[in-house]
């Protein structure tokens, strides 16, 4: 370590000890965090967290629905694709004798 960046490691670590002696928890911490457990932040916060909750499982039961309407519809072109083929080797196979 270089002469000239101890004096500033120095610093800040007298900082830092000076935060965590001088009570930095109510400095530091904000309602919501320190104590205050039915605070209208929290209830916003709360609020918050149901809200995009509710946004992820509209979004997800989005790609849900659009993957089993995918599915349902390859199995419908599946099947008329069959029943094309099956009724050309119906006519195919008639030959007048």
């Amino acid at each position: 370590m270089s002469a000239e960046a101890r004096p500033a490691l120095r610093r800040v670590f007298a900082t830092a000890a000076f935060i965590v002696t001088a009570g930095a928890a109510r400095a530091l911490a904000c309602p919501a965090c320190f104590g205050a457990e039915e605070a209208p932040l929290i209830d916003g916060a709360k609020l918050g967290v149901a809200v995009l909750l509710v946004i992820l499982f509209v979004v997800q039961g989005g790609f849900v629905t659009f993957f089993l309407y995918l599915r349902r519809r390859a199995k419908r072109m599946a099947d008329v694709d069959l029943d094309a083929e099956w009724a050309d080797l119906q006519r195919g196979t008639r030959t007048p004798s």
